[in-house]
């Protein structure tokens, strides 16, 4: 065996024992190192936790006093809450205690007037009861003196006391009506007096002209033409008369129709001034005159539900309104009309606390039928309601326009409003035109129905036919029987005439004392 492997051998174990044990001591010096650091580290963690705890402590100490305090003061308020209801409670209960004690009182006074009418009753009773006999006894002496039985007696009693009744049963109606029509009249009158005041329309007629003036006479010859054939040619396409007489510069349109006279003044207004005149250029203008008509009944139609501020009406309806501003009714613009009938229904729906667009569009459609009755047989008022059906009004609007003139019965609210808004608009002064004989042949109807009744002496139609004054004979007629005349006469007068508004019947009976000095 070779020494030196072996010296090595052992040198190497000798190494590395000496590094083990080296380490070893490291480690353990290390290792106390580390258990001395976790001793510190645990110290300063409780030295800390106790200081933690401690602060926790007197933060929970704290807010254990707060909520102390605020407990304390809530509980006070409770406390004082509590004796003010308490103090409450006790006021009420001497006030009710004071209350029995009245009515206690009251009570023993109740008991004690009960008591003395039950004493007045039984004494009535018996007064009653002596009265009868007495009654009785006088019947029986009447009957012995009279010579009457008591059916006789009777019957001439009844016959008294029926015409005693009658008379205070007249007396009492006029009174209870008189009350009635008082208020029911100042109601009415506030209304339509507000509707008036608020709607201030014009008292000026619009009229449509069918005179087209000539800016010379030798216009005349050329409207005419060669053999009159421009005339012929001009009537045949506008279907208007045009009249040449001897007045100086100017010539007559005559049609039934006032739309289409209004038409054709427009076309001959338009050859005068362009200078040609001829059947071709006349065909020419007439067309183009029917084109621009038709878009300014659309813008008339249109202004007019502007104005009076309703909308979503159909087209062909609002078309049908520029019709009726050529249209007139007793010399009275059917449009204007219109309008102020809308305007109208407005202002006492508004005072009565209806649907006010509803009312205006009513009053604005009620005479639409009056732009196609002379094409189509029938009322105006019951072609405007086909119409208005027709192009979707609501069922309310179509009755109102169909019972405007009672062609059948109202029977709503809104269609009595626009009655009597037509009425107002066609009854104002200055709103229509009358014949002569037609407005006295009224007045003599009007005083010919109050002298047919008996008592009558003289009648008399005044203010225009609006109100009759009728004279009775006092010898014949009696204050209640003159009450009772005057409303037979306002009945038969609504009977047997048509008129607008209404009239006033006046019943007057005066006794007249008459002597001489001689």
């Amino acid at each position: 065996m070779d020494y030196g492997i072996v010296l090595g051998i052992l040198l190497f174990l000798a190494g590395f024992l000496i590094g083990f044990l080296v380490k070893k001591y490291d480690i353990k010096q290390k290792i106390e190192e580390a258990e001395k650091e976790a001793k510190k580290i645990l110290k300063d963690a409780e030295r800390e936790g106790e200081a933690k705890v401690k602060e926790y402590l007197l933060q929970a100490k704290d807010e254990i006093l707060q909520q102390k305090r605020d407990m304390e003061r809530v509980f006070k308020e409770q406390e004082n809450s509590l004796k003010k209801m308490e103090m409450r409670l006790h006021h009420k209960e001497e006030k009710i205690e004071r209350k029995q004690d009245e009515l206690a009182k009251k009570e023993a006074e109740l008991n004690a007037l009960e008591k003395k009418l039950s004493r007045a009753e039984n004494e009535v009773l018996q007064k009653k009861e002596e009265v009868e006999n007495i009654l009785e006894e006088q019947r029986k002496k009447l009957e012995e003196i009279a010579g009457l039985t008591r059916e006789k007696a009777k019957e001439l009693l009844f016959k008294e006391i029926e015409e005693t009744t009658k008379y205070e049963a007249s007396k009492m109606i006029r009174q209870i009506e008189e009350e009635a029509k008082e208020l029911a009249d100042r109601k009415a009158k506030e209304i339509i007096a507000t509707a008036i005041q608020k709607y201030s329309g014009e008292y000026v007629i619009d009229n449509t002209v069918s005179v087209v003036e000539l800016p010379n006479e030798e216009m005349k010859g050329r409207i005419i033409g060669r053999e009159g054939r421009n005339i012929r040619a001009f009537e045949a396409a506008t279907g208007v008369d045009l009249i040449i007489d001897d007045t100086p510069e100017i010539v007559v349109l005559s049609a039934f129709n006032p739309l289409r006279r209004e038409k054709a003044k427009m076309v001959l207004e338009r050859l005068i001034a362009d200078g040609r005149i001829h059947p071709a250029r006349i065909e020419d203008v007439v067309q183009k005159v029917e084109k621009e008509m038709e878009i300014r009944l659309r813008e008339i139609g249109e202004q007019a539900t502007f104005d009076v501020g309703v909308h979503g009406i159909h087209p062909e309806l609002v078309k049908l309104l520029g019709h009726l501003y050529f249209r007139t009714s007793f010399s009275q613009n059917v449009l204007s009309h219109s309008i102020e009938v809308a305007f109208l229904c407005g202002i006492m729906a508004a005072e009565l606390k209806l649907d006010v667009k509803q009312a205006k569009r009513a009053g604005l459609l009620h005479d639409i039928g009056k732009a196609v009755d002379h094409e189509i047989e029938g009322p105006h008022a019951l072609i405007g309601a086909d119409l208005a059906k027709r192009y979707g009004e609501s069922d309310e609007v179509v009755h109102a326009i169909a019972a405007h003139h009672e062609d059948i019965p109202p029977n709503s609210i809104l269609a009595v409003l626009v009655q009597a808004a037509d009425s107002l608009s066609g009854a104002r002064p200055g709103a229509r035109k009358e014949l002569l004989e037609n407005y006295v042949k009224r007045l003599e109807e009007l005083e010919n129905i109050a002298l047919s009744f008996d008592g009558v002496a003289k009648a008399y139609a005044i203010q225009a036919g609006r109100e009759l004054r009728v004279i009775v004979n006092c010898d014949k007629v009696d204050e209640n029987e003159t009450y009772m005349l005057c409303k037979e006469i306002a009945k038969a007068i609504e009977e047997k005439l048509t008129y607008p508004g209404q009239i006033k019947v006046t019943c007057i009976r005066e006794k007249r004392a008459v002597e001489y000095a001689r």
